[in-house]
């Protein structure tokens, strides 16, 4: 067990989830990283490992129940609580197609992790949380999941219309939502962050923001004090409209 701060990113191996561990961690949290590619995410541990951070492996694939549970009774035997949680893991597929034709397979496969997957791990998550004396849950959500934005004719990603992610990043926002309002009782506090169109592996690196800006407001809600929001959608710092 630990007396330090500690924090759950999920879907860390890599990109933005990478670069909130490291800041997370620099922050003074001991941080695991869930990741679901065991192999990958050892590398990464090592690497934060050998920047001096106070980093742990936690093998997670957030659209597995089976994979969750087990996630959550192994972080249980090494911390009895969790005072940040980013649910960071998503799915960016299906960006060929029309909203007409996008397969229902492919959707779904979206929605399991980009949509489920946090529902999973926060609701595993809870009584961990609820153990802290100040617990933060941070969705990774996304422009592209605001109705608002997608109905105006001059916003930038107006045209990106895709039917599996946009409306797994709507659904996530409603998520966000409705788990802070239950949640606000045991002084959890949820919002969601866009990003931003960052260079990863999703975007083929061709966002022009980098994952140092986009972790920014992340590690900001996974930080807040007590006087901080909850059920808020941000981005640096604007409020989004949901």
């Amino acid at each position: 067990m630990t007396d330090k701060k500690t924090a759950l990113v999920t879907g860390a191996n890599k990109g933005i989830g990478f670069e909130i561990s490291r800041r997370m961690a620099a922050e003074g949290y001991r941080v695991w990283l869930g990741c679901r590619d065991v192999q990958r995410g050892a590398a990464a541990v090592a690497t934060l490992r050998d920047a001096g951070h106070d980093v742990h492996l936690l093998e997670l694939d957030v659209a597995s129940d089976a994979s969750v549970a087990r996630a959550i009774a192994e972080l249980s035997q090494q911390t009895d609580h969790l005072d940040a949680l980013v649910n960071n893991a998503g799915l960016g597929i299906g960006f060929e197609f029309s909203p007409l034709d996008e397969p229902i397979g492919t959707i779904k496969a979206v929605y399991e992790t980009n949509t489920f997957g946090p529902i999973r791990v926060t609701q595993a998550a809870l009584p961990l949380l609820k153990a802290s004396a100040a617990p933060r849950v941070v969705m990774l959500s996304s422009e592209l999941g605001s109705l608002h934005a997608a109905l105006d004719p001059e916003n930038e990603f107006f045209e990106t219309n895709v039917l599996g992610y946009n409306s797994s990043k709507t659904a996530l926002n409603a998520i966000t939502v409705s788990l802070a309002k239950a949640a606000a009782p045991f002084g959890i506090k949820i919002n969601a962050v866009d990003p931003g169109f960052t260079a990863t592996d999703m975007t083929d690196h061709a966002g022009y923001r980098t994952v140092g800006q986009a972790a920014e407001t992340a590690v900001r809600l996974a930080t807040l004090g007590s006087s901080g929001p909850t059920a808020g959608y941000f981005k640096d710092e604007a409020t989004l409209a949901w």
